[in-house]
């Protein structure tokens, strides 16, 4: 199951995910462009959002305004949706109207080998190399690896700091694709907040504080989150050529 958070206030961008994207509210192409690789529900706090989804042939859950963060309300649509604790559960975000299927395809694979090895990994997520240009900008969040390609720490600051400045073969540009089984979903959401999300604006570093392990598996992808007008702008620059 991919469930797609969609919550409508953004303080950043307001009702970002209505914008259109080439003919489509954002939510909605985000929906449409991982349905083929399993069941798609928006997991929302707006009744205009449900109506969208509903217009579009698309299922959709109405959750709680109060949510701090996206997992949160996933886990609320789960527990909505009746999954059972195995189930596979894809967090794609509302703001990725251009994520590959592939890159999708390659967090569920490696939840799948999670389950079938029962390794000790809370979630899955996947980063993708990036220029030192692109790593200057705090809306593109980095990702330090560990030696078993565990992630170590998230940062919206340029990691690791460079002393000799500018070896690109450093940056790891986190995508925001978390992948979870409905119980490790719900024991992420359960731990107590962490200081460190609230200051990097994060929610997986709750994860890192509490030493769970979050698997991170590298991707190619020219899709990236949109946060504000600027990062619409250029997405729409470059993929309305395609």
């Amino acid at each position: 199951m991919i469930i797609i958070p969609a919550r409508l206030n953004s303080s950043r961008f307001t009702n970002k995910i209505l914008v259109d994207i080439l003919g489509l509210p954002m939510v909605i192409r985000t929906a449409k462009q991982v349905s083929a690789l399993d069941d798609v529900t928006i997991a929302t706090d707006s009744q205009e959002v449900i109506n969208l989804a509903k217009k579009h042939g698309l299922n959709a859950v109405m959750t709680s305004s109060s949510h701090n963060s996206g997992t949160d309300r996933i886990n609320e649509a789960a527990k909505i949706l009746a999954l059972k604790d195995d189930d596979i559960i894809i967090n794609v975000q509302g703001d990725e109207p251009f994520i590959e299927e592939e890159v999708v395809q390659a967090v569920i694979n490696r939840v799948k080998e999670i389950k079938t090895n029962k390794e000790d990994i809370m979630m899955v997520s996947c980063y993708k190399k990036i220029s030192s240009n692109l790593a200057d900008d705090p809306n593109h969040v980095k990702v330090l690896l560990n030696s078993k390609n565990n992630a170590s720490y998230f940062s919206r600051s340029k990691i690791p700091y460079h002393r000799d400045h500018h070896d690109a073969s450093l940056y790891n540009g986190h995508l925001g694709i978390y992948g979870f089984t409905v119980k490790s979903l719900n024991t992420f959401c359960n731990l107590s907040d962490a200081p460190i999300e609230h200051i990097e604006k994060l929610e997986q570093l709750r994860a890192i504080y509490h030493e769970e392990k979050i698997s991170m598996v590298e991707v190619q992808s020219n899709s990236f989150g949109i946060d504000t007008q600027e990062d619409l702008d250029n997405a729409l620059k470059i993929f309305s050529k395609k």
